[in-house]
């Protein structure tokens, strides 16, 4: 867990809840309380909820509700859509839910890779309760969780918007509205279309290079001062080459998140065939059971 201090100026302490302490939520809660917030947490773990407050001196809670209650922020980071619906209108009935103890006026910030049709949901739902709805997914990775360095695309009002940047920015070092309610889950499914074709692309170059016996460390290093350089070529090439995938993006997630990237395209018109059949390749991955490597095993599939 990174612990190098971070400068938060002009941002007073908040009451806020963070729900869902996942890979990614765990730090992104911690850096809310390093940065001196009054942090509530909730996760269906009560365990893990526990592990939390002890490292960081937070308050637990043992439903969303009573996280929430009297929060000015409530941020979450949840598995899916349902999930989602659980912990803000609640999984047993409306009194379990976040939305019934913000405060009036508060402003709930969803992490989760969720669709647009469910932030658009709650964005409504949230409205009728006086409160304010942020759909705001990552990109980063678990990295940049823990270093406080993730990059958030927002959908929402201005005014809800402008609310949470400051607080936010406690772990990220990007925060950026990108339109109205939905917008932000739209834009990082942009962002995953964008991946799925990057990682595929270079594990056909790494296969290719291989084959032909080159020295590929060496090739990487030399195509990586080039138009072939990416993130993903500097951050996943070396490790694609080795076969070390048990680390970082796991495939089962980017699954998921490709299936709302289709789910989107089937309604909006959009022809996505490379996104397919990447979608295809990494179902052949999990069906030979490397669903929890990272998304760059793609590469797996070329070897013979």
């Amino acid at each position: 867990m990174s612990t190098s201090p971070r400068t938060y100026d002009n941002v007073p302490p908040r009451r806020v809840a963070f729900l869902g302490l996942g890979v990614m939520g765990y730090p992104m809660a911690g850096h809310l309380a390093r940065a001196g917030h009054h942090v509530t947490v909730y996760n269906r773990t009560a365990t893990k909820a526990a592990a939390w407050a002890a490292e960081y001196g937070g308050q637990t809670a043992v439903t969303p509700a009573k996280a929430a209650d009297g929060a000015e922020f409530v941020f979450a980071c949840v598995g899916n859509d349902d999930d989602l619906r659980a912990v803000t209108v609640g999984e047993h009935g409306a009194e379990s839910g976040a939305f019934s103890g913000m405060l009036a006026g508060a402003v709930f910030v969803d992490h989760t890779t969720a669709s647009a049709e469910v932030a658009r949901e709650l964005a409504a739902a949230a409205s009728s309760h006086g409160l304010h709805f942020v759909d705001a997914p990552v990109s980063g990775g678990q990295a940049g969780a823990v270093n406080g360095a993730l990059t958030v695309m927002c959908g929402g009002t201005s005014a809800a918007f402008d609310a949470m940047k400051p607080v936010a920015l406690a772990y990220a070092r990007a925060v950026t509205r990108v339109g109205d309610s939905g917008s932000g889950q739209l834009a990082k499914m942009v962002n995953q279309v964008a991946i799925a074709g990057l990682v595929q692309g270079l594990a056909e170059a790494i296969a290719f290079g291989q084959k032909a016996g080159l020295d590929m460390p060496l090739v990487l290093d030399v195509i990586g001062k080039g138009a072939a350089q990416s993130w993903q070529l500097d951050n996943r090439g070396k490790t694609m080459v080795d076969d070390r995938f048990d680390f970082g993006f796991a495939v089962d997630w980017m699954r998921k998140d490709l299936g709302l990237v289709l789910d989107e395209a089937r309604r909006n018109g959009a022809r996505l065939p490379v996104t397919a059949l990447v979608d295809q390749f990494y179902a052949d991955l999990q069906a030979a059971g490397g669903g929890r490597q990272d998304t760059s095993s793609l590469v797996r599939r070329l070897r013979g």
